[in-house]
Parts: C-alpha cells; sequence; structure tokens
C-alpha cells in the first residue's frame, strides 16, 4: 500500500468512526424506546435474552451443545509453517437468535454434525436451569434449524384477556382458542367439522370461550349462529343475554322450543343437501368455503344434557318429555352426523359428556374436544377419550386450582399427547358491543336458501317430511 493509499485512509477516519458512532447510538436509542415501551413481563425477558445471548457459547460447551472440528480452516491451513505442529482443533458452538416477549425467550438455533433436534431435546432441562425459566421445549423449525422456546412465566397461570376487534375474520373456518403452555397462539380448523364437545365444572371457563367464539365470528356475515341453553328459560337470564342479538334462534331449557330449534336445523340441512350440487356446484361446502348466502351455520347447545336427559316413569307427562329428549336425539345425530358437507357446525357444551348427559353416538362423531377442569378420570377419559390415562400431567383433573380457571386441555393433530389452553377472558362489555355492532349481519339461513334459490332461478323444494333414523 502507497504512502498516498495510507494518508488517504488517515484522513477518513474521523468520518468513518462518527458514522459508527452514529449507527450505534441509533441503535442503543431504539433499544432503549423499545425496553421502555414495553410492560414489566417484557423487560424482564429482554434482560433474560441478553444473558442468554453472552452465556450461550459457554453454556452451550457446557450442555453438549458443540462439536469438536479437527479440520483446519482455510486460514489456519495457509498460515501454519510446514515444518510446524498441526492447528488445534476448533470447537464449533451453534449460532443462535433470541427474541423476548413477556413470557420469556424464543431462540433459534442452527444444528451442526451430531448435534441435532434430539441433542437439543435432551439438554432442554438443563437450558431452563440455566435460562431460570420454567419450562424449555425444542420444535424442528426448518431444515438445519431448531425452535427453542423458554418461558419464565407460566402462560396457563397468567389470566389474559381477549379485546374483540368488531373486523371479519379472513378466514371463517379458522378457531383461535388462546395460547398453549409456552405461549404459541393455538388455533383448530373448523373446515369438515360437524362437532364440537366442551365440557368442565361449573365456572371453569366454558362461557367464557364460546363468548370469544361468538365475537370473533360475529362480524362475519357468512356465519349464522343459533343457541339452546339449557340453565336459563329466557335469554335475559343467562350468559347469552349480550350475544342473543347476534343469534337467529335462541331457545331456553323448554323441550318443546328446543325440539322445534332441532328440526328447523335439520330441515334446512336436508333441504341444503339437495340443492348443493346444483346450486354450489360441489358435493362438500367447504370446496368453495362459506358465504352471505350459504353461511356455516353454528348451532350452539349449552347445558347439553338439559335436551338429552332419559325420563324415566309412567305417567303421561314424563312420557311425553321422554319422548322428545328421544327425539332430540335422534335430530342431533342427524345434524352431527350429516351436516358437515352442508356447513352445519353443532357445538354441544356440558359439565361432563359422559353418555347419560350427551349419547355417544352423537359425541364420539365430534372430532373436537376440549374439556375445562374435571373433578374425576372418568369424567375427563369421557371428555378426551381413554387415551388421556396414559398423559396424567396434562390432565384436566389437575386443573381444579383457582390459578387454572379459563384453562382447557384437547388432542391437536400433529402433536403427541394432549395440549393445554389458557383461554382468555372476554368481558360482558365486549360482548354487547360487538353483538350491538353486528346484530345487522344476523339472518336466518332458511330464509337465505330461499333468496339464493330465487335468484338461481329455481322453483320451490319439495318440503314433505323424511323420517329419521336411528
Amino acid at each position: 500500500m502507497t504512502d498516498l493509499d495510507m494518508g488517504s485512509l488517515t484522513n477518513h477516519a474521523p468520518q468513518v468512526l462518527l458514522i459508527a458512532a452514529v449507527l450505534i447510538g441509533i441503535w442503543l436509542l431504539l433499544v432503549v424506546v423499545r425496553y421502555v415501551r414495553a410492560d414489566r413481563g417484557t423487560r424482564v425477558s429482554m434482560r433474560q435474552a441478553v444473558r442468554v445471548r453472552w452465556g450461550w457459547v459457554r453454556l452451550a460447551r457446557m450442555a453438549g451443545l458443540t462439536v469438536t472440528d479437527k479440520t483446519p480452516g482455510v486460514l489456519a491451513q495457509l498460515t501454519a509453517p510446514k515444518d510446524g505442529p498441526a492447528p488445534a482443533p476448533r470447537v464449533l458452538t451453534p449460532r443462535i437468535k433470541v427474541k423476548a416477549d413477556r413470557f420469556g425467550v424464543i431462540v433459534r438455533a442452527r444444528t451442526l454434525p451430531q448435534v441435532g433436534l434430539e441433542e437439543y431435546q435432551k439438554a432442554a432441562r438443563f437450558l431452563a436451569d440455566a435460562w431460570r425459566c420454567t419450562r424449555v421445549s425444542v420444535l424442528p423449525d426448518g431444515p438445519g434449524r431448531v425452535l427453542i422456546r423458554g418461558v419464565r412465566s407460566d402462560p396457563l397461570t397468567t389470566p389474559t384477556e381477549h379485546r374483540p376487534t368488531g373486523r371479519p375474520l379472513e378466514d371463517v373456518a379458522r378457531w383461535e382458542l388462546g395460547v398453549d403452555e409456552y405461549a404459541a397462539q393455538v388455533c383448530v380448523s373448523l373446515a369438515n367439522v360437524p362437532g364440537v364437545t366442551m365440557a368442565g365444572t361449573p365456572g371453569a371457563g366454558k362461557t367464557s370461550a364460546v363468548n370469544r367464539f361468538v365475537c370473533d365470528f360475529a362480524p362475519s356475515p357468512s356465519v349464522q349462529i343459533a343457541t339452546a341453553d339449557g340453565k336459563v328459560s329466557r335469554a335475559s337470564e343467562g350468559d347469552y343475554a349480550d350475544l342473543v342479538k347476534r343469534m337467529f334462534a335462541f331457545c331456553g331449557d323448554d323441550l318443546d322450543e328446543a325440539n322445534a330449534l332441532f328440526k328447523r336445523l335439520v330441515e334446512l340441512r336436508r333441504r341444503r343437501s339437495s340443492v348443493i350440487r346444483d346450486v354450489l356446484g360441489v358435493k362438500n361446502m367447504w370446496h368453495v368455503g362459506p358465504s352471505p348466502q350459504w353461511p356455516l351455520t353454528v348451532l350452539i347447545i349449552d347445558e347439553a344434557h338439559t335436551f338429552f336427559r332419559e325420563y324415566k316413569g309412567s305417567d303421561a307427562e314424563t312420557k311425553r318429555l321422554a319422548a322428545l329428549t328421544a327425539e332430540n336425539a335422534r335430530l342431533m345425530e342427524d345434524l352431527v352426523k350429516k351436516g358437515r358437507s352442508v356447513g352445519i357446525l353443532v357445538i354441544l357444551i356440558s359439565q361432563k359428556t359422559t353418555g347419560d348427559a350427551i349419547p355417544t353416538f352423537i359425541r364420539d362423531v365430534c372430532p373436537i374436544g376440549l374439556s375445562f377442569a374435571q373433578k374425576t378420570v372418568e369424567a375427563a377419559v369421557a371428555a378426551l377419550g381413554d387415551d388421556i390415562r396414559n398423559w396424567p400431567d396434562a390432565s384436566p383433573v389437575t386443573l381444579q386450582d383457582p390459578a387454572y380457571v379459563g384453562v382447557a386441555v384437547m388432542a391437536m393433530q400433529g402433536r403427541p399427547g394432549y395440549t393445554r389452553i389458557r383461554t382468555p377472558y372476554v368481558s360482558d362489555a365486549d360482548a354487547a358491543r360487538i353483538a350491538e355492532a353486528t346484530s345487522h349481519l344476523t339472518a336466518d339461513p332458511a330464509f337465505l336458501l330461499d333468496d339464493l334459490l330465487d335468484t338461481a332461478g329455481r322453483t320451490a323444494l319439495d318440503d314433505t317430511p323424511v323420517p329419521l333414523t336411528k
């Protein structure tokens, strides 16, 4: 390098240092602003993230997450003397990226030869102790990468609130339930789902979960909702008083009214089944998705045992009620077994989803089952299946502590075992606000089908009732 080049470099050094100092200052300012604006939990996590980054190299070596490379690097080979000793082996440490949130840290790490997903999972308990986390999970994050989630505070015991936006969902088949024990969002698809069962002791969080469901789906004209609430006589007396404006039908614990509602929906199912190919051009509504003219029709049955219980007695009234509940069960079997392809979804809610509360020929057809806190293993098995016995740590029987109000258990596709979910609380004021703002979207799906057929230039269908079979 010439003297001129050295002089030019020396002359520009102050400007280069100034630019570097400005960039570092801006970066520090952004970090400080983010720290100040963050909530208390996120601030703690941000400090935790700094410790994770600074201590990673040492921790990785102690946890067996490094690999020794005996082959010298290119630079070592070029600079090593010919007759000198061989370059020392290199210890390779996986690179990481750390992100903080209110519950803890999210670490994305690279894999190395002999340090893959299994090695990270084996080291999870050591990472939890070193990072002062209540639990750490390790999941694949694409080829050559793993996702390490460390939670400092337990998301399951941290109450959360959900404030509905009032905006229509981009995907009306996507049901957002809450967060799991690692604070990851839990969503399930309602496409091609005929029924959902929800169980749990009184006050465990069932109603709040349904409130969120209604509030999130209410802004979409492609969803219409009806409700049968078995614990009240009128809507104004129960949990759905604030939401009834967004429901095209509602009935209380009167078995005659419930029977009439169930018959209306079975008739809707029959009519949809008879015209779906001609109107939508498909055999399954989910191939084209719900629309305002052909909405996803949701029937919520709260305290479902009210409508299906067996009455025993020889007097005329008891026999009449027994016949009604037996017919209700047959009607519901029709909806659950045949309503999926035409866009009818049934949500059955009861404290215990045992066979005497919800007949097994209905319950066992519902692919999605949630259970909030339960008192007995038998109730947990009825809600989630016999396999829950093999996962005692995830059993809803362990959720009886008041700290777990709002926590549910369900089996998730693609995940082993069962997932515990913290469902958020939705205030009555927010529920009333959403119902009032979206009440103009309420419409009877039967009337919508009539309008759709009129628009298509079709004649009225034969309304001759078809006898139900068991």
